[in-house]
């Protein structure tokens, strides 16, 4: 149940991310990192091209780390609440 909300919240990201590109109201680029970055605990091709975006851009790698060390811990503590919620 955890990982199809997670999964969930990644493609909805990754839909606003493209959704983004072609409306100025909404930041295309951010949103389609943060789907990826959701989704690549989840998802193979999602990891890939986080791994080649990283090799690409190195400069952009230690944002990316320190953005997947946050996205985990949010991530930690929400399935925590949902479960206790659950419970």
């Amino acid at each position: 149940m955890t990982r199809l909300a997670i999964q969930g919240v990644g493609y909805t990201f990754l839909v606003l991310g493209v959704l983004g590109l072609f409306l100025p109201i909404l930041q295309g680029v951010l949103f389609m990192a943060v789907g990826l970055i959701i989704l690549s605990r989840h998802a193979s091709w999602a990891e890939n091209l986080l791994a080649r975006l990283k090799s690409r851009h190195p400069r952009a790698d230690e944002l990316i780390t320190k953005a997947e060390d946050l996205a985990e811990s949010w991530t930690t503590r929400a399935v925590d609440f949902i479960r206790k919620k659950l419970s």
